[in-house]
């Protein structure tokens, strides 16, 4: 089969697309996702300048970013997190969804919308991004506040509804008795394959990973994760339901394993690319000619989302008796609509609910909406007198669950012979530790004794954060090898200036490579028994014991001369 120039150099001219508009948005600190859709605007058959030949050959690339975007999700899902502020979020949240789309009902019937584009435009539009919002809170580092908490656990909820409202939309039509019927086959259906599936999935699924993760192969473990992701949203896709819902599916059973933070890590990359291609698809396919016609439609659409979710959402939040500056902060971050209100209005299109003037308006109102939602978002706390908030609205995450949040901890990266002896030492002391290594049989231990730990590679930089790495007093790396404790000196070095890092090694080239890398001091094994060695042999002459410390200091500080000569 000969391979087609064509459709690579379209491929390139994507990628190219994804790097300009993330670059630009980077720069203007603007969310990435924006700078993905201006970027296939730019290559867009729509506008002037280079433009692919066939923008639908893409799709399936869209495809496979939603799935990987969805299994994610699944990974990111927390029932614990929905429980710290489990009233305003399961039962806020539906509340909020569901007023959503009786305020885009009741607008539709003024203006003239017919019921079902209207139905499809309210459940649009109260999807708002988590990724978008968590990012957002991460910069101005309110992730962990009383409002951030609130935010993402509302928007965890819309995670999962927009599962059930990939099964619902395309079952919407003409509210007559049939329709209704059909609506609820849907659910029965949807209720019949994913319980059987998800019991399934959860009996099978975490043995498969745990003989996988005993292999320590990386490359099969990315194999694995993505034969489970894809595979189960091809299985639902089958049966006739979404290929997101499998995806969220197989990706929610994992995260109740001790692979989801691993998984999630591992996969960061991968699905950022596909989900970059995912965004400049979107933009390829908006048709700013259809926008300009439809003005009206989205200045409508974006009024409904930035003003009636600031209403709904203030409202909402404030039912559950949080403060007017809270529920106010909530409101205003839930003013904007992502990646899955892309996968919705699709949905809706392909089952011809709306026409390419609510899908290009939607597309434009997400970009314009991101857009505003990151000033209000930078803008609104300080106008609040909340730009710094204090001690008391700011909560630490509380990981592990079971615990107290974890601060000047230590993190070991390594529980093989020299990390257990020095966790050992530290339980000796009471000092809290968490514990990262990729044996699955030692994680198990661990956890059985009620030490803090994760599964993974500890270079991950999504492993670290769980850790609260940011928050450590001290991180040991105790890793044998040198080339994985390098890249776990310089991730660590990455976001962490200054937390000390204690690390060890067997050669002395190893030991510069670690100083380099920014190891705050490098115990060497074989310095340390020489000494261990001297020290014992003298003491056996009766030398006297301030000799031989003395000694013994001369000849560290010997091997430390020769450590730093060129």
């Amino acid at each position: 089969m000969e391979p087609n120039p064509i459709f690579f150099g379209d491929l390139a001219t994507v990628f190219l697309a994804a790097v300009a508009g993330g670059a630009l948005a980077w720069l203007t600190r603007q969310p990435l996702i924006l700078g993905y859709v201006l970027g296939g605007i730019a290559i867009g058959p729509f506008t002037p300048g280079p433009t692919v030949s066939d923008p639908h050959t893409f799709e399936l690339f869209a495809e496979i970013g939603v799935i990987l975007l969805m299994f994610s999700i699944g990974l990111e899902f927390s029932v614990n997190d929905l429980l710290r502020v489990k009233w305003v979020a399961l039962a806020g949240g539906p509340l909020g969804i569901l007023l959503s789309i009786g305020l885009a009902m009741l607008v539709g019937s003024v203006i003239g919308w017919p019921i079902t584009q209207s139905i499809v435009i309210g459940a649009v539009i109260s999807m708002a991004s988590t990724m978008v919002l968590a990012r957002l809170l991460l910069d101005r580092g309110e992730l962990h506040s009383r409002h951030g908490r609130v935010m993402i656990g509302i928007t965890l909820v819309e995670d999962v509804a927009v599962v059930v409202m990939t099964v619902l939309v395309p079952a919407l039509g003409e509210f007559d008795s049939g329709r209704l019927l059909l609506i609820g086959q849907a659910l029965l259906k949807a209720l019949l394959i994913l319980a059987p599936l998800g019991y399934l999935g959860a009996k099978v699924i975490p043995p498969i990973m745990t003989h996988v993760a005993r292999t320590k192969n990386q490359e099969l473990f990315l194999l694995v994760i993505l034969a489970i992701s894809l595979g189960t949203a091809a299985v639902t896709q089958m049966v006739g339901l979404s290929l997101a819902l499998g995806a969220f599916l197989a990706g929610l059973i994992i995260s109740t394993s001790e692979y989801g933070h691993e998984t999630l890590a591992r996969l960061l990359s991968l699905r950022d690319a596909f989900v970059a291609l995912f965004f400049v698809t979107i933009g390829i396919l908006i048709d700013p000619r259809v926008i300009i016609e439809n003005l009206s439609l989205l200045a409508t659409i974006i009024a409904l989302i930035i003003v009636g979710k600031l209403v709904i959402w203030t409202t909402v939040v404030r039912l559950f008796r949080y403060s007017w500056s809270t529920a106010f902060l909530v409101g205003t971050g839930l003013t904007q609509i992502g990646e899955f209100s892309f996968v919705l209005v699709q949905v809706a299109k392909t089952a011809g609910h709306v026409g390419s003037e609510v899908y290009n308006a939607t597309l434009a109102a997400s970009l314009l909406t991101i857009l505003m939602n990151a000033a209000l978002v930078r803008y609104v706390p300080g106008w609040l007198g909340r730009k710094h908030p204090g001690r008391d609205v700011l909560e630490a995450a509380p990981w592990p669950p079971e615990r107290d949040p974890l601060t000047q901890h230590v993190i070991l990266c390594g529980f093989g012979r020299v990390g257990s002896a020095i966790g050992k030492s530290l339980e000796a002391f009471n000092l809290p530790y968490v514990a990262i290594d990729q044996d699955p049989d030692v994680i198990r231990r661990l956890q059985v004794r009620g030490i803090a730990c994760l599964y993974g590679d500890a270079s991950h930089r999504e492993l670290l954060t769980k850790a609260r790495a940011e928050d450590a007093s001290l991180i040991i790396v105790a890793l044998p090898d040198i080339e994985p404790a390098l890249l776990v000196v310089n991730r660590i070095r990455a976001f962490n200036q200054k937390v000390p890092i204690l690390s060890r090694a067997h050669k002395q080239v190893d030991a510069d490579r670690l100083m380099t890398a920014g190891s705050t001091e490098v115990i060497q094994p074989e310095v340390e028994a020489s000494a261990t060695l001297i020290r014992h042999a003298l003491t056996w002459f009766a030398v006297p014991k301030g000799h031989i410390l003395a000694y013994v200091e001369q000849y560290r500080q010997s091997m430390e001369r020769k450590r730093q000569q060129p």
